[in-house]
């Protein structure tokens, strides 16, 4: 393990990884397959995730970096919607995710040490600091490591465990 002045960059780098690692065997098809009416399919959570990535997390650093005690609105992980599921290809989506994601780690890796002690303020929790929303951005991606890994499992291995399946 590598040390970092910031918290949680090193699960904020392995998730690219880690979703790789769950979807190495879906197709397409899979991708697409929603468990239920109004349950989001692993194309659903990557385009949610490729959209948080560049539109809020980043977003709200920057506006840290930029100066002390600035004011957030709205939900840090999913403020605004993402375009709708006609205007996304999960693959792209992933790919774009995983470009953002470094050009973030190197943003995170170059910020000065104590960054993470800044304080602002948001416009329902109060007083938060970039800390928080390092915290925040990893529990976000945990959230969808565990969709993807719950959708791969409905869709492609508890079917082929027949009589064993849970």
């Amino acid at each position: 393990m590598q040390e970092h002045t910031l918290p949680c960059l090193e699960l904020l780098e392995a998730t690219p990884l880690i979703l790789r690692g769950l979807m190495c065997e879906l197709s397409a098809e899979d991708v697409r397959w929603s468990p239920a009416p109004g349950r989001p399919s692993i194309g659903d959570v990557l385009h949610q995730l490729c959209y948080a990535e560049g539109h809020r997390f980043r977003e709200v650093l920057d506006a840290f970096a930029a100066g002390q005690n600035p004011e957030i609105g709205g939900a840090i992980a999913g403020a605004g919607a993402p375009p709708p599921e006609s205007e996304f290809d999960p693959e792209d989506d992933f790919d774009h995710f995983e470009e953002q994601r470094e050009t973030n780690l190197e943003f995170l890796r170059g910020l000065p040490a104590g960054f993470a002690a800044r304080t602002g303020s948001h416009a329902t929790a109060g007083p938060i600091t970039a800390g928080n929303v390092l915290h925040q951005w990893a529990a976000h991606d945990l959230a969808c490591i565990r969709q993807v890994a719950e959708v791969a499992a409905l869709r492609k291995y508890l079917p082929g465990g027949g009589p064993l399946s849970l």
